[in-house]
């Protein structure tokens, strides 16, 4: 099982290292051709426009369009944006491959990011949530699982093979997100 971690911006070196510390082998994707040779993929975050004129000035975007559609993926803050169905403030093009809204920095610039607490789905007792400019999730459609919400606010979410988040799991010690998203690679749906 090869996992691969969008390695364009954002904390990717992050990504991998929590990924290796759980025991997965991880590639560094920078190049479409790269995607024919992994299982799953991180998209981390970052700023997700700058993510769509990279993808799309290097005929990436069509080709991780089609992954995102068949294989597991997980989204976090920027990724989730470009992971969504509908993006708003203001909205752009994104891979569609989750049944959200999104509104991008909804919680203001980067000097009110947070680290917050909060009760999630996942064993283990809250869990600890690292958000940095995030966006926040608006509405979710019928099929979307809400596995933590920050007050009112779904915060992390499974559709499938798709997870997303909007807080950054890779900066927290806590491993459970990324434990959760290597059992749905494994599975090759909602872990059991």
């Amino acid at each position: 099982m090869q996992i691969g971690v969008l390695a364009i911006q954002g904390d990717y070196e992050a990504h991998k290292a929590r990924l290796e510390e759980l025991g997965a082998a991880v590639t560094l994707v920078r190049k479409p051709e790269q995607l024919d040779a992994i299982d799953a993929i991180v998209i981390p975050g970052g700023e997700s426009s700058t993510f769509l004129n990279f993808l799309a000035e290097n005929g990436f975007l069509e080709k991780l369009r089609k992954f995102v559609r068949t294989k597991p993926v997980f989204g976090t803050c920027a990724g989730a944006i470009l992971l969504a169905k509908d993006v708003e403030n203001p909205p752009q093009e994104s891979l569609g491959a989750l049944d959200i809204c999104i509104r991008r920095n909804a919680y203001g610039r980067q000097v009110d990011s947070s680290i917050h607490e909060a009760e999630t789905e996942l064993a283990g007792g809250p869990l600890e949530m690292v958000f940095i400019r995030a966006p926040k999730i608006v509405s979710t459609g019928k099929d979307v699982e809400v596995l933590a919400i920050e007050g009112s606010d779904p915060v992390l979410v499974r559709q499938g093979k798709v997870m997303a988040a909007t807080f950054h799991p890779e900066l927290s010690r806590d491993t459970r997100v990324h434990q959760e998203f290597l059992k749905l690679v494994r599975n090759g749906h909602k872990p059991k």
